[in-house]
């Protein structure tokens, strides 16, 4: 089954219309001109967003590739075989609504992606839970979960702190923010009274998603986590994964930009923006690429944000640029895959997620979803497998040779074999969503008019994470833009704005205020 063919969608969905305007830019007495800096999913769906209403796009992206941190790239082995190799194993969950609109410009039947039939969690003493066959509506996919779970028993659902679990259920944005995000996860976690096994795997898994231990990440974030993939969504917690190399999955997403007239730099970083009287000038390895942009897009990763707002003194306020100073990224993560002359065990499951085995956070097996991985497979009969470590504590050495053990303890069969190919990615460029941060993220909306700003570490009140959000602020900054050139924007998708506890709903904000 493709995921575009995926049965199911959340009848309680929100539909976010769109700012309203005349339907193209060249109806305006002047066609603006946007300059979109990375691209990444922020970038290119700023991009796309803009272009589709005719304003002049210009993208430029640092990496010889597109799709940021979920992009990938052509490597070979030692035997000059080519592969696909990226970042690590990203996972593409139905109630991305926003990221699967932009994806569908350029592959309507998300024939790309391939639908996972499950993903176990296993701990150190090997206790396994799994989502299949849950129900999706809440809260009973949450209930039938904890029941079913070897490290949560029935009476343990009397020994709850039903009063300190009120926020799981009651979600809200901004409101969670307001009144969980002083306490790290870890301190919510044990108000909760939740038995330490079944808090160790059903919660830190999760947490560590967002690269982070739960002691280092915002309990109100751990709760909006919860209400998108679980007790505030119907679509279920299965997912899909891209079944080809990233490139596939993001080149033709940047032809599709051109193809509306937009022009891609890869390969082309960004080293200033300088703002003028009537616009902006851009600055790019080799000098000035555009003189006079009437909006720049800035949709980076946080470093990438930090050393160009550093490197452009007259760009915004002393404020905002302190703001933008002070944004953490999370600890370094490793991602480690291997070509192995040997195949893995024919019941392991594509990706499975661990609780309680450091460093390794989880295991995918690529040849399960990934067509050229299969196909390399098969000729060669072996596996290729992947390794994640998020928020390493240690060095890249001793967390490299510890995620091996891991996995020979973990697929046993794996111990024999020998390593024919080898990549790893060592990074630390992930937002680090700490107690007491949210309301310091930079916003959508810059200082200035003209000025917007898109990614996964930018603040939106929507209840979105990781590539979702990413996704979602590319929307709104072309909507905020296209809103104040008097062009019709475009429409968003969310899961509920609010638990199941009848609280007040939050004002959508399709289109953002400007900050301050």
């Amino acid at each position: 089954m493709t995921a575009g063919r995926a049965p199911g969608a959340d009848r309680r969905r929100v539909h976010h219309p769109p700012p309203p305007g005349v339907p193209d830019a060249g109806r305006l007495s002047r066609r603006p001109r946007a300059v979109v800096v990375g691209g990444g999913i922020a970038g290119l769906t700023a991009g796309v967003a803009l272009a589709e209403r005719g304003v002049t796009v210009d993208l430029y992206e640092r990496e010889s590739h597109l799709g940021g941190r979920a992009g990938g790239w052509d490597a070979a082995l030692p035997d000059g075989t080519r592969v696909g190799m990226g970042r690590g194993f990203h996972a593409y969950f139905r109630q991305y609504y926003n990221l699967r609109t932009l994806l569908r410009r350029a592959d309507p039947g998300l024939d790309r992606l391939t639908a996972v039939p499950d993903y176990p969690l296993v701990d150190a003493e090997g206790r396994t839970d799994t989502f299949r066959g849950l129900p999706r509506t809440p809260p009973w996919n949450a209930l039938l979960f904890a029941l079913r779970s070897p490290t949560f028993r029935p009476r343990d659902l009397l020994r709850l702190n039903a009063r300190a679990a009120l926020p799981l259920i009651g979600v809200s944005v901004p409101g969670t923010y307001e009144r969980l995000d002083h306490l790290d996860a870890e301190t919510f976690l044990a108000r909760l009274r939740f038995p330490p096994a079944a808090r160790h795997l059903a919660f830190e898994v999760f947490s560590r998603s967002f690269f982070a231990p739960p002691g280092r990440l915002s309990a109100a974030e751990l709760a909006v986590m919860f209400h998108l993939y679980f007790l505030g969504s119907a679509e279920g917690l299965l997912f899909d994964v891209p079944g080809v190399p990233p490139p596939e999955l993001w080149t033709p997403l940047g032809e599709h930009l051109t193809s509306l007239g937009g022009r891609v730099h890869p390969g082309t970083p960004v080293t200033a923006v300088r703002p003028g009287e009537s616009g902006f000038a851009v600055d790019a390895a080799g000098g000035t690429v555009d003189a006079d942009a009437d909006a720049v897009v800035l949709a980076l990763d946080l470093p990438g944000l930090r050393d160009l707002v550093a490197a452009s003194p007259g760009l915004g306020t002393p404020a905002w640029r302190r703001r933008i100073a002070a944004q953490r990224t999370a600890p370094p993560f490793l991602v480690r895959r291997l070509w192995l002359d040997r195949p893995v065990a024919a019941d392991r499951p594509a990706f499975l997620a661990t609780g309680g085995l450091p460093p390794l956070d989880n295991v995918s097996v690529l040849e399960r979803y990934d067509r050229q991985a299969a196909a390399w497979a098969a000729t060669a009969g072996g596996s290729v497998v992947e390794l994640h470590a998020y928020a390493v504590t240690g060095s890249r050495e001793d967390a490299a040779e510890r995620l091996l053990d891991r996995l020979h303890e973990l697929y046993p069969e794996t111990a024999a074999a020998k390593v024919l190919g080898e990549f790893s990615e060592w990074r630390a460029d992930c937002p680090l969503f700490a107690p007491g941060t949210f309301a310091d993220r930079p916003a959508v909306a810059g200082p200035v008019p003209g000025l917007v700003l898109a990614g996964d570490g930018i603040r939106v009140d929507l209840p979105v994470a990781l590539m979702e959000r990413a996704a979602t602020t590319g929307w709104q900054a072309a909507n905020l833009l296209l809103s104040d050139w008097g062009v019709a924007g475009h429409p968003l998708t969310t899961v509920p704005l609010h638990g199941r506890l009848p609280l007040p709903r939050p004002r959508s904000q399709s289109v953002p205020e400007r900050s301050a």
